[in-house]
């Protein structure tokens, strides 16, 4: 816990190793210095990720379509649910095409209030029907957007406090 009483989650997506994560980029790595939590959204690509993430913290990680079977092996299912300090989070990689995705989301995931998810490697923060639903982009591979992202989310007493969508590159 941070010592404002928070949770800081860092969430991560599609780092794609080791095409485009060789190892953790410098300005990926100070944000995780100061992580309580780690959530990576599908396609690691390959397990070692995941153990280089939680040098830093605790890792919870869901399966892409592009991850390895150590990926799977590792731990990460298709999709998790966990509460965060009384904030019900759920993950999963690919929540689907744009249309309906909130209402999606929540017949998928009933009892959450947060939804991280990947795929795209397009940021998102939306809300609706209940829900807010969060993909942090791609640190590493960017296609069309104009720098690799991850997301910084604040978890306090039961609420996300703060998500934001951090340039990386």
């Amino acid at each position: 816990m941070g010592e404002d009483g928070g949770m800081r989650v860092i969430a991560l997506a599609d780092t794609h190793a080791p095409r485009r994560w060789k190892s953790c980029p410098p300005l990926v790595a100070g944000y995780l210095r100061q992580a309580d939590l780690i959530l990576h959204a599908g396609d690691v690509c390959t397990a070692s990720v995941l153990d280089e993430l939680a040098e830093y913290a605790p890792v919870r990680a869901v399966l892409g379509n592009n991850d390895a079977p150590d990926v799977a092996a590792w731990g990460a299912p298709a999709s998790l649910e966990i509460e965060l300090d009384g904030l019900r989070v759920a993950m999963v990689h690919d929540s689907g095409q744009a249309t309906g995705r909130i209402s999606r989301l929540r017949r998928g995931f009933p009892a959450a209030d947060l939804v991280v998810f990947g795929h795209s490697h397009i940021p998102l923060d939306q809300s609706g029907d209940s829900l807010r639903i969060f993909n942090p982009g791609s640190p590493t591979d960017r296609r069309r957007q104009s720098s690799g992202t991850i997301g910084v989310l604040t978890v306090r007493d039961g609420h996300l406090a703060e998500a934001r969508i951090i340039a990386v590159s």
